[in-house]
């Protein structure tokens, strides 16, 4: 242990009622790196992570740091070790200035509070590493990219050498993943050790200097950066050879389908989510929406799948308007609603598939027997659906909760588009999902435009909109700042405008 490695852990095993989430596994970090921990959801990463970070405490292994071996007993014992850990959701108290946050939970105030030394201290941070913030300023009047910021001149105050990240670059605009980048190499360049959890495959290849890959709570291998592709990344985290589905084909879009003219409508708070609107998506097109969450993403999916009200403006599907009508009339005009809240909205956790399928199909002739649900035909339907969509259940019967996401989102699929839909509006449709998952559903969305839907596309995940749509349009503060050929675009452009910038703006 008298070599450069911080952090060692060594056959680690975590078990939960039920599920077996570490098992024997083994993970090091070495000062100077930036170390990408991957895997599908479930293979345990954040586990091992919460481990480290004195949240849980291992059944079985041992954790070495700085050549010596430590047990924590608590979040506490791991900071006064020197590791600090970003979560994805930020721990940060909004009427709290950053001075003030930094402070809480410090062992270094002492009884008399030097407010004027911590700013001083924050300052001197944030100007080192390019982390640009006033510590004066409340964090509710700070964008999540400055939040963010906040989070790790936190950890670099309490001294932490060994830095984790959740999903860093999840709510950051293409640009805010540079600066961050750029950030994170200058702190592993002072010898730090950082941590990143993620499950994008080209910001590992962008910043990572070594990759150590979990698999069903196993550890499958460690390689340097250098020395892989994204291939092989994907192979060793899935077992298999996956090849993602990109829309290649040619760009032959027919009639309108939806139109959005001049579009208004509110946010849950009541304050303006939707300004003047205006977007059309046409026969055998998809249209990506891109845009920094909770720019007006979800108040567009609800207000074209007749979810909510529309203020003023006009909503044409096939010529007829469909504006500030029920959602039954909005799936009665061929709409399908792939919502990303696939367990809440999407399905009913406590029914079968039979049931959740039932849902859009009950109305059909063919389904009723009189007064009577014909059960025998619709638990035909749905094992046909099962077995077309690779769904996997123990049971048709089972409650739908203990199926896996990907199974959740193919069974949510299948109901959806069985019903031939001639419009798609499908939200985030790959979050959560692992990487066969995500190869499933996207190359179910192509097949769809190829025989002619028209598709709107909600992601948060720009090279999943540049693999799949023809056009993409921008919101930003609920305005469209664009919308552009895919072929005719860059990740910069749209990042720029994702920022706040109007197509064709120069920006110095």
């Amino acid at each position: 242990m008298a070599d450069s490695t911080l952090v060692s852990m060594r056959g680690i095993t975590k078990t939960f009622p039920g599920v077996l989430a570490n098992s024997d596994v083994n993970f090091e970090a070495k000062k100077g790196e930036i170390h990408a921990l991957l895997g599908e959801n479930g293979a345990g990463k954040s586990t091992l992570m919460n481990i480290l970070t004195g949240l849980y405490r291992p059944d079985e292994g041992e954790i070495w740091i700085k050549g010596e071996k430590v047990v924590f007993r608590s979040p506490k014992e791991a900071i006064a070790a020197g590791i600090g850990m970003v979560h994805q959701h930020f721990r940060l108290v909004q009427p709290f200035t950053v001075a003030e946050n930094l402070i809480l939970g410090s062992p270094r105030p002492g009884r008399i509070l030097n407010m004027k030394q911590v700013e001083k201290e924050i300052t001197s941070i944030s100007k080192k590493f390019g982390l640009e913030v006033d510590p004066r300023a409340k964090i509710w009047q700070l964008s999540v990219g400055e939040q963010q910021r906040v989070e790790i001149i936190k950890m670099l105050y309490r001294g932490a050498d060994i830095l984790i990240l959740d999903e860093p670059t999840a709510v950051l605009t293409p640009q805010e993943v540079k600066e961050l980048f750029k950030t994170l190499r200058m702190m592993a360049d002072e010898g730090r050790a950082v941590i990143i959890i993620t499950h994008k495959l080209h910001e590992v290849m962008a910043v990572a200097d070594r990759v150590t890959v979990l698999r069903g709570g196993k550890y499958i291998g460690t390689v340097n950066k250098k020395e892989t592709t994204k291939q092989e990344l994907t192979k060793m985290m899935v077992g298999r050879e996956i090849e993602l589905s990109s829309n290649q084909d040619d760009y032959n879009p027919g009639e309108d389908v939806l139109i959005l003219e001049n579009i208004n409508a509110l946010n849950d708070k009541g304050y303006p989510a939707l300004k003047n609107v205006n977007l059309t998506v046409k026969e055998g097109e998809i249209l990506g929406i891109a845009g920094v969450a909770g720019n007006g993403q979800r108040e567009l999916a609800e207000v074209v799948t007749g979810l909510r009200e529309i203020q003023s403006g006009t909503l044409k599907i096939n010529s007829k308007q469909y504006c500030n009508c029920s959602p039954l009339e909005i799936i009665d005009a061929g709409v399908a609603h792939i919502p990303e809240d696939r367990l809440g909205m999407g399905l009913v956790p406590s029914l079968g598939a039979v049931e959740n399928i039932m849902l859009k199909e009950y109305r059909k002739k063919e389904m009723n027997k009189g007064l009577f649900l014909n059960h025998k035909l619709l638990k035909k339907k749905t094992g046909e659906l099962i077995e077309e969509f690779g769904v996997k259940t123990a049971s048709i019967d089972s409650p739908v909760k203990l199926m896996s996401g990907g199974n959740l989102q193919r069974l949510l699929i299948a109901r959806e588009i069985s019903c031939q839909p001639k419009f798609i509006v499908a939200s985030y449709p790959v979050r959560g999902l692992d990487v066969g998952a995500i190869e499933a559903v996207h190359r179910i969305l192509l097949e769809q435009r190829k025989a002619g839907a028209a598709i709107l596309l909600i992601s948060e995940d720009l090279e999943e909109i540049f693999a799949l749509a023809d056009r993409i349009a921008v919101l930003y503060e609920g305005e469209v700042m664009g919308v552009i050929r895919t072929p005719e675009t860059t990740v910069e452009e749209i990042g720029l405008m994702m920022a706040g910038s109007r197509e064709g703006e120069k920006v110095s």
